[in-house]
């Protein structure tokens, strides 16, 4: 027989989103579509970057052909930066925004951000961190000031519940169960489905098991 461990784990991760020049006139759509995909968005700026600043927010590409119009492009107008916010959040965003090829998106992911709002590899509507270093390195610069810790993992989300969650699901319980309604049976069954709903939430919003 297998046995399961349970890996205690708080699901949220952040990542870098840049609504590139070209797509500003549809950024409201393309909020609408973050949300509904699940993500939060934590902070969010409008700005316009001087061909400088591109340069160092790009350095890593520094050298390749495409560098100086890249730089000159995202240097041409106002863009909105933002902190996204949900579990697995780089891989779910890299996903979202679909191949960097707009026409390659278009083929291959028709539902992706960058085949509905891109027209090429250059302008292709939106940017995304490829990795949880970058998005560190991205968001400090974007948003100065701005700590990205990594996710929690084993004892310290175990560590994180007993100190913060489970004290306030057991306040919550306290008055829940000191409420007097007319219908006894009716509070008995709201108990019972609440408590029920958090031991869920916990067993499986928060904890994932894998096999010794």
């Amino acid at each position: 027989m297998e046995k399961r461990r349970a890996t205690w784990q708080i699901c949220v991760e952040r990542t870098l989103a840049v609504i590139k020049p070209d797509s500003m006139d549809k950024a409201e759509e393309i909020l609408d579509v973050i949300v509904r995909s699940g993500f939060t968005v934590i902070q969010r700026r409008k700005l316009h970057l001087s061909p400088e600043q591109c340069s160092d927010f790009y350095a890593e590409h520094y050298g390749k052909m495409y560098f100086p119009s890249l730089t000159a492009f995202m240097s041409s107008g106002p863009i909105i930066a933002m902190v996204l916010a949900r579990d697995q959040a780089i891989s779910y965003w890299r996903e979202l925004m679909g191949p960097k090829n707009s026409e390659k998106a278009k083929l291959t992911q028709p539902d992706s951000l960058r085949a509905l709002y891109g027209t090429d590899d250059l302008r292709n509507a939106v940017h995304g961190s490829e990795s949880f270093l970058l998005a560190e390195k991205e968001i400090q610069f974007m948003f100065p000031g701005t700590v990205v810790e990594p996710t929690p993992t084993d004892r310290a989300a175990h560590d994180y519940l007993s100190r913060y969650v489970n004290p306030t699901l057991l306040t919550g319980l306290t008055q829940l169960c000191k409420q007097k309604p007319a219908d006894p049976p009716v509070r008995t069954r709201i108990t019972i489905t609440t408590i029920t709903t958090i031991t869920i939430i916990l067993e499986f919003g928060i904890a994932r098991y894998d096999d010794e």
